[in-house]
């Protein structure tokens, strides 16, 4: 199964991961806060509502399977939480989105950063793997490490010298990377909404502007130093997205400020990409594409609401996009998780996983058509 994922993933109906939580698990975690539970008895319950969701993602005809990020709260917090150097922390405000704002959480860096043995996403991920099966793949999800680079992550007097941070975030990620893999990991999906951060708005100064294209910069060479010595079989994609919090959204702009870097310099195997509204900009960022080695994930599928787009709809669009990459390089998928956090979107779990069964339906309509 290995080949299969190296030489097909990311595959043509592929989702990006997060699945809305289940009623029972939701009661749960919330007992264990209460104390009502153990965290072994939180586990046991983690445990059984991830092989439901496993076995669903099967029904729905998805080779990629995901754990549905069943154990954390946030989509990059509780892995970052677990980095040797980093803590998370109450702030004053959370993430601010269109309209709404998330729990006052963040993460911050208070001493040298590390990759632990011990971190307890190895641990979920080979629980994944051992009930996914043979005629499935394992995905494994985890935030970019440029989500670590935010200005307000850093305190004062720790890693002022901002290379040395840079070498030490790459260092970290690179022994994630291979400690997944030989958890049994052969995709690995890096989430990240920091390129479309550095996409310039209309207000921005021309020094706020340099550094946004010094910071790509940046995020690309941590990227490719992290991934530079990977194994030939182990798949790595990025989704890059404009935020996803309770159906709404934080970030707007198309990808062609960011596109020369990400699509030709940024050493992955396979791009998701927003591309579900008009927020997103049109297809055009695609003629930068210039690797045929380079899949690219249409997110062409809402997950922020449960109505089905038209099927003919969605061929449509995916012919638009072959004018700037070939068929055999496109897939489709959700813009993004139906749950980045714990609080989920706004959409029933009955109508997430016709979403899914959807998807399916017209990549294998659109490919065999072809």
């Amino acid at each position: 199964m290995a080949e299969l994922t190296a030489k097909h993933a990311p595959y043509r109906a592929d989702h990006v991961g997060s699945i809305l939580r289940t009623e029972r698990l939701k009661q749960a975690r919330e007992d264990r806060v209460a104390g009502a539970i153990t965290a072994e008895q939180l586990r046991e319950v983690e445990d059984e509502e991830i092989y439901a969701i496993v076995e669903k993602q099967k029904e729905a005809g998805l080779t990629a399977i995901t754990d549905g990020e069943f154990r954390r709260a946030w989509w990059h917090l509780d892995f970052l939480e677990g980095l040797d150097g980093v803590e998370g922390y109450e702030a004053e405000h959370g993430y601010k989105f269109k309209g709404v704002e998330t729990k006052p959480w963040l993460v911050r860096i208070i001493g040298e950063l590390d990759f632990p043995e011990d971190h307890p996403f190895l641990e979920h991920f080979r629980y994944l793997k051992s009930i996914v099966g043979e005629d499935h793949v394992a995905k494994q999800t985890i935030p970019s490490p440029s989500m670590l680079y935010a200005d307000h992550h850093f305190v004062s007097g720790v890693y002022e010298d901002r290379e040395r941070f840079r070498k030490d975030l790459a260092a970290a990620y690179k022994k994630a990377v291979h400690a997944f893999y030989d958890a049994g990991c052969r995709y690995l999906q890096f989430d990240d909404v920091g390129w479309a951060i550095l996409i310039p708005t209309e207000d921005d100064t021309e020094e706020q502007k340099q550094d946004k294209r010094n910071k790509q910069q940046w995020y690309k060479e941590i990227i490719n130093e992290a991934l530079s010595d990977r194994p030939d079989d182990l798949t790595v994609t990025m989704h890059i997205c404009r935020g996803n919090f309770r159906s709404t959204w934080s970030m707007s702009g198309a990808y062609d400020p960011v596109a020369k870097t990400v699509f030709q310099e940024v050493e992955v195997d396979g791009l998701f990409l927003e591309y579900d509204d008009e927020r997103s900009g049109s297809f055009e960022a695609l003629q930068y594409v210039n690797r045929d080695d380079l899949k690219i994930v249409l997110g062409i599928v809402t997950s922020k609401t449960g109505e089905l787009e038209d099927k003919e709809a969605l061929k449509s669009r995916i012919r638009e996009a072959e004018k700037y990459v070939p068929l055999e390089q496109l897939a489709i998928s959700p813009q993004c998780g139906f749950a980045s956090t714990e609080e989920g979107n706004v959409l029933s779990e009955e109508a997430q996983w016709a979403k899914l069964r959807h998807i399916k339906e017209v990549a294998d309509e659109v490919w065999e058509e072809s």
